[in-house]
C-alpha cells in the first residue's frame, strides 16, 4: 500500500507524492511517485510526464506522512 507523504526538500517548494512505504533511512534516496506540488500541478524540476523520481536524502529537509483523509485537503484547489 503506497503511503501519501509531502516531502520538503531544500530552499524548494513542498512535493506532494506517494512513497512504497515507510522512508528508510538508512538507504541513499527516498522514491517518490506521482510527484506533484500541492496545487495538483507539475513540479518544475522534473518532466511533466515523470510518474517516479529518486530524491537524495541530503536534498529533503522534512518527510510528512499524511492520513488517507487528509490527501485531499493537502491538495489545494486550483481555480481554472
Amino acid at each position: 500500500m503506497r503511503l501519501s507523504a509531502i516531502i520538503q526538500m531544500l530552499e524548494e517548494d513542498p512535493i506532494l507524492g506517494e512513497l512504497d512505504g515507510r522512508p528508510d533511512a538508512a538507504a541513499h534516496f527516498l522514491t517518490v511517485h506521482n510527484p506533484r506540488r500541492r496545487d495538483g500541478r507539475a513540479v518544475p524540476l522534473f518532466e511533466a510526464n515523470v510518474e517516479t523520481v529518486l530524491i537524495a536524502w541530503h536534498r529533503i529537509a522534512t518527510v510528512q506522512l499524511l492520513p488517507q483523509a487528509e490527501v485531499e485537503k493537502a491538495i489545494g484547489f486550483v481555480r481554472e
